[in-house]
């Protein structure tokens, strides 16, 4: 295996036949010790945090895969805490793509003055660049089609495949008593066809969960979600 990037939550390796395999780690995004999935820096390192993501994310992009939502998903390893995956070329330099039922965290920040937190939200599609170093800042349609980032129509065929894969991550977490906050997502395009495809992971890392108007950690999350 060939190391290509070092990452927060995961490291990539390059492998035969034009695969990808990311190596979880227990490291997760916050500040200041606290988790946030909308950070872009590692806030503290969790014990298990890197098995339980894969954990959660192999049964969401199977569960994606059988509703013919295209994915970069191959196969996982869960005891060497790994997953094998398509090879992808990211959107621009690295697009995450946010869905949100509730106001909370950046949004809510932002939009205070116009909304109440966790007042409800229509599935709002807001994407944002990955730049750490200039806070990842949300970005527009015309912006991402004026700089070239994407071409004419991605930006409407992206926030159209989040809102049908959002759909249904929350009505599977519903089934537990869960209640999807917010998720964030990544895309990229399949190299073998230049399709967009789902991408990166699916856990508790990347969502704001709640149950019985309490927020519900990604470890627990995955306890709840899977065990129960």
């Amino acid at each position: 295996m060939q190391l290509i990037y070092q990452g927060k939550t995961k490291d990539v390796y390059k492998v035969e036949n034009n695969q990808i395999l990311l190596k979880f780690k227990d490291d997760v995004t916050g500040e200041n010790g606290v988790f946030d999935p909308g950070a872009n820096t590692v806030g503290l390192t969790i014990e298990g945090a890197g098995k339980s993501g894969l954990k959660m994310s192999t049964y969401f992009f199977e569960l994606l895969n059988n509703n013919d939502i295209p994915t970069h998903f191959i196969s996982s390893d869960i005891e060497n805490v790994s997953m094998l995956v398509k090879d992808v070329q990211v959107l621009g330099k690295g697009l995450e793509v946010i869905c949100r039922y509730k106001a909370v965290g950046s949004f809510y920040k932002r939009y205070a003055a116009y909304c109440e937190e966790a007042q409800d939200l229509d599935s709002f599609v807001e994407i944002t660049i990955k730049d750490d170093e200039r806070g990842d800042p949300v970005i527009s349609s015309a912006a991402l089609n004026m700089l070239g980032i994407l071409k004419d129509g991605e930006y409407e065929q992206l926030v159209k495949l989040t809102r049908n894969i959002c759909a249904i991550i929350k009505a599977e977490l519903a089934k537990k008593s869960l209640t999807l906050y917010d998720i964030k997502l990544e895309f990229g395009y399949d190299k073998s066809t230049g399709n967009i495809i789902l991408i990166d992971e699916i856990s508790g890392g990347n969502m704001r969960v709640y149950q019985d108007g309490h927020y519900v950690a990604p470890l627990e999350l995955e306890r709840i979600f899977l065990n129960n």
